[in-house]
């Protein structure tokens, strides 16, 4: 082959490789709402099927009211927690506001009789109540960084619930062009993986299905429950309490330590009967679909780890920001999917 050939070749190369890293630099931004409107988009798509049959195959029009109906379900309760968020922060400085203007309470009773701790942390009660200078230095202590904390959360949600609201706008036209992309998608896999495209595109859209509507919609689910009984007990900030069950839904044994804890704080308030309808609730709703609903959902597909799971919650949430509760599990789920099928097609080739 002659030189020029050759540095013709090498300088094509390189202008490609400029122009898809200047391409990558200009989507990068954009890459993670992308990546959820393409899993919203195919773990949605037989809905959106049932819409274009209604309205007799108009797809704009599908494509729009299948947009409007994943932002009411999926942006609007996202949205509710921002707003409660905020309301909480005013809440608090207006509390903290009025206990400095009035001091402490006395300690309750029962403070006392708690074990071990329970004169210690009585007489400290005391001597902060007697001692407004002391007392105002130890809420100092709370409340920044409690501010703060209550901050920054609002922050990340909100920057969160933007990106939602990307996905969501990016969807509309995954819908509008579903089947044009897949079809792209078919054939670029085609030629990369051979005959074993369509297995693979098959497994990693299973794969998918299986970790949004067992892990991800369980933990909605969950949440949801969790919120409700909240609000018909009569708990100040239901909405919040039901996103921190939403949060530890990812973990083992999670959403008890959230309903259990405000089941023992209503007891511990007076309010017993409403304290035994949230443990009730809990125990028979919100983790009967935990322990029933996620299984079998999440058999549909290669059952991921638990502890490729809380990798999948926490690491997302570290690199795509908040969306990355729902992108990291799928991310590693999908990972882990294809290398299980890969083994599998190495021990089917090494066998005689």
């Amino acid at each position: 082959m002659p030189v020029a050939t050759q540095h013709e070749k090498l300088l094509g190369l390189g202008a490609l490789l400029a122009l898809a890293v200047g391409c990558l630099v200009v989507i990068w931004p954009f890459l993670t709402a992308i990546m959820w409107a393409a899993v919203l988009c195919w773990s949605t798509w037989p809905v959106y099927r049932g819409y274009e049959r209604a309205l007799g195959g108009r797809r704009g029009l599908s494509a729009a009211l299948m947009t409007v109906t994943v932002a009411l379900v999926i942006v609007a309760p996202f949205a509710l927690l921002v707003a409660a968020l905020a309301e909480s922060v005013g809440d608090l400085i207006g509390a903290l506001g009025r206990v400095v203007e009035e001091g402490p309470p006395a300690p309750p009773a029962w403070i006392g009789e708690i074990p071990i701790i329970g004169e210690s942390v009585s007489s400290y009660w005391q001597s902060l109540a007697l001692n407004a200078p002391a007392f105002l230095a130890a809420l100092g202590r709370f409340t920044g960084p409690a501010a703060d904390v209550a901050l920054a959360s609002g922050a990340f949600i909100g920057v969160g619930l933007l990106e939602l609201g990307l996905s969501v706008f990016i969807a509309f036209f995954l819908y509008l062009n579903g089947r044009q992309i897949a079809a792209y998608v078919r054939e670029s896999s085609e030629r990369v993986a051979g005959h074993r495209a369509r297995r693979l595109l098959k497994l990693i859209g299973s794969t998918i299905k299986g970790v949004i509507f067992g892990l991800i919609g369980t933990a909605l689910a969950q949440g949801l429950l969790a919120a409700l009984g909240f609000w018909m007990a009569g708990v100040e900030q239901a909405l919040l309490f039901g996103f921190f069950t939403f949060i530890l839904s990812f973990l083992p044994a999670g959403p008890p330590l959230v309903w259990g804890g405000v089941a023992v704080w209503l007891v511990v308030q007076g309010d017993f009967w409403w304290g035994i309808f949230v443990a009730v609730w809990g125990a028979l709703l919100v983790s009967t679909i935990d322990n029933l609903l996620r299984p079998y959902l999440l058999a549909q597909s290669n059952n991921l780890p638990v502890v490729l799971g809380l990798f999948g919650f926490i690491g997302g949430i570290l690199a795509f920001g908040f969306i990355g509760i729902f992108v990291g599990p799928v991310l590693l789920a999908v990972g882990y999917s294809l290398f299980l099928e890969w083994a599998n097609f190495q021990e089917e080739e090494t066998e005689p």
